[in-house]
C-alpha cells in the first residue's frame, strides 16, 4: 500500500534525504564482506582492498575477484567482435527497431547541444576557449536483476557526439553463461562499440581507473552501478574523472484533481520497481486522489512480475503526500531535488519557472517519465540523492574538456604586467612579480 504523509511526517521520513557514507548497510551484505575477507570489514574498506590489488596484480586480481564475486571463471574478460555483432541476431525485429528509434532520437537530442569554440580579439590579441573530447571513456552497465540496454545507448550516444574516439564498455559477466547479457552486446554493436568487456563491480572501476594487462585505463568513467561500484568511482577520482555518485533511482509526481490517478499509480509502480531503496513519492493538495492512486497501486500491483521489490520501496523510501497546494508540493520538491519531477497537472508549464532542482522535468501525463527511459531523447542518466540542486543529466559537455587560450599582443602585455606584480608582490611571491615586471 502506498502510504499518507503529512508535509511535516514526510520531511522526516520519505523526504529526509541521508548522505551516501551514512546510508544504513544490509547485515546481508556485511555478513557477506565477512566471509569474503576473513575478517569484518565496512563495504569502504573492502572496495579500498580490491582496488589496491587490482592496481598492484592487474589481470590477475581481476580473475580471482571476477571468481570470487560473480561466481564465473575468466582469462580472457575482453569480449570478441563477433561475438558483439552477432548480438543483433537475437533480438527479433520489434525489439531492435524499439532500439534503433531510441537511439536515433538520443542522438538527435545531443546533436543539438552545442560544443563551441571561440576566440576574441577584444581584450588584446586574442584569448579563447578551445572544446576537446576527452580521449578515452568507460561506460559501466549494471546488469542485476535487469541488464539494461537503454543505458549503453544513454551513455555511449552523447560520448560519440562529443566526438570521443575511444569508448569502452564494461559490464557484467552472467553466471549462467560467463558471458554479457547479448541484449547489452546488441545495444554496443547497434551503436558501433566494438571494445567491451565481461566486468563487473568494484574490480570492473579498478581495472578501467588503473589499467591492466588487458584493459588500458580510461580518462573518465560513467555509469551507475550497485553500493560498491559508487564506492569504487568514489576512491577512484582524481586518478580518472567520474560522472557522478548515482544513488537509488527516484522520482516525484506533482499531481492535481486533473491527474489519472490510474497513470498516476503507474508511474509510481514504475520507479519503485528498479530497487528496493527506489523512492517513488506522490505530492499533492487533493485528498481524493490520493485515495484513488492508493487503490490504483492496490489492484496495479497484484499485476506485476516484480512485485516484491515495488513492496519494499514503497513500505522504505515512497508515499503519497498532502500538501497544502501546488505551491507547497513545489517547493518540497525543490527541498527534495529529485532525479526526476513528473507534472501531472492541469498547466504544467505555469510551475516550470518556479522548479530550481530536479534532473528532469516531465510536463504532463503524456510525458512520463518512462519516456525519458528509454525513447524521448534526452539522457536517463540523471543526478540522484540531491546532487540535482548543483549536477545536470549526462549530456554533451561530460564527455569533452576546455583548454583556455591565452595570446595577448605586446601593448596589452605592456599594460596589463604592472597589476600583475603589484598583486604578486601583495601575495609575497617574489618571483612571480619579478617575472611580470620584467615584461613592463
Amino acid at each position: 500500500m502506498l502510504r499518507k504523509f503529512s508535509v511535516d511526517e514526510a520531511r522526516n521520513a520519505i523526504l529526509k534525504r541521508i548522505p551516501l557514507d551514512e546510508a544504513e548497510v544490509s547485515p546481508l551484505i556485511l555478513d557477506r564482506i565477512t566471509a569474503l575477507f576473513g575478517e569484518p570489514l565496512s563495504p569502504e574498506q573492502a572496495v579500498m582492498r580490491i582496488l589496491r590489488d587490482v592496481r598492484r596484480r592487474g589481470d590477475a586480481a581481476l580473475q580471482e575477484w571476477t571468481q570470487r564475486l560473480d561466481g564465473v571463471s575468466l582469462t580472457n574478460f575482453r569480449v570478441p567482435k563477433e561475438e558483439i555483432r552477432s548480438a543483433l541476431q537475437t533480438l527479433s525485429d520489434v525489439q531492435l527497431n524499439a532500439l534503433r528509434l531510441a537511439a536515433e532520437r538520443i542522438r538527435r537530442f545531443h546533436l543539438a547541444q552545442p560544443l563551441t569554440s571561440w576566440l576574441t580579439q577584444s581584450m588584446g590579441g586574442t584569448l579563447g576557449q578551445l572544446v576537446r573530447p576527452i580521449r578515452r571513456v568507460g561506460v559501466y552497465v549494471p546488469a542485476g536483476s535487469a541488464p539494461l540496454p537503454s543505458s549503453v545507448l544513454m551513455s555511449v550516444i552523447p560520448a560519440q557526439v562529443a566526438g570521443v574516439p575511444e569508448i569502452v564498455v564494461v559490464a557484467p559477466p552472467m553466471r549462467s553463461t560467463g558471458k554479457v547479457d547479448p541484449v547489452i552486446l546488441a545495444a554496443c554493436a547497434l551503436c558501433g562499440v566494438d571494445e567491451v568487456y565481461a566486468l563487473g563491480g568494484a574490480q570492473a572501476i579498478a581495472a578501467l581507473a588503473y589499467g591492466t594487462e588487458s584493459l588500458p585505463a580510461v580518462d573518465k568513467i560513467f555509469g551507475p552501478g550497485n553500493l560498491f561500484v559508487t564506492l569504487a568511482k568514489k576512491q577512484v577520482f582524481g586518478t580518472v574523472g567520474i560522472d557522478g555518485l548515482a544513488g537509488p533511482t527516484e522520482t516525484v509526481v506533482i499531481a492535481d484533481d486533473s491527474a489519472n490517478p490510474e497513470w498516476v499509480a503507474a508511474d509510481l509502480l514504475a520507479q519503485a520497481e528498479h530497487d528496493p531503496l527506489a523512492s517513488a513519492i506522490l505530492l499533492t493538495p487533493s485528498e481524493p486522489l490520493i485515495a484513488q492512486v492508493q487503490e490504483a497501486v492496490s489492484c496495479q500491483l497484484q499485476e506485476r512480475q516484480r512485485a516484491e521489490i515495488i513492496r519494499q520501496s514503497l513500505e522504505v523510501r515512497s508515499g503519497a503526500v498532502l500538501t497544502a497546494d501546488l505551491d507547497e508540493a513545489v517547493a518540497l520538491a525543490n527541498e527534495y531535488a529529485p532525479e526526476h519531477l513528473c507534472l501531472s497537472v492541469t498547466q504544467p508549464w505555469a510551475l516550470v519557472p518556479e522548479i530550481t532542482a530536479a534532473g528532469g522535468i516531465f510536463l504532463g501525463e503524456h510525458s512520463f517519465e518512462v519516456l525519458g527511459d528509454y525513447v524521448a531523447g534526452p539522457s536517463h542518466v540523471m543526478p540522484t540523492c540531491r546532487t540535482a540542486r548543483f549536477a545536470s543529466p549526462l549530456n554533451v559537455w561530460d564527455f569533452v574538456h576546455l583548454i583556455h587560450l591565452v595570446a595577448l599582443d605586446e601593448a596589452t602585455t605592456k599594460k596589463i604586467a604592472p597589476a600583475a606584480a603589484i598583486i604578486a608582490e601583495r601575495e609575497g611571491l617574489d618571483a612571480h612579480a619579478f617575472s611580470a615586471r620584467l615584461r613592463c
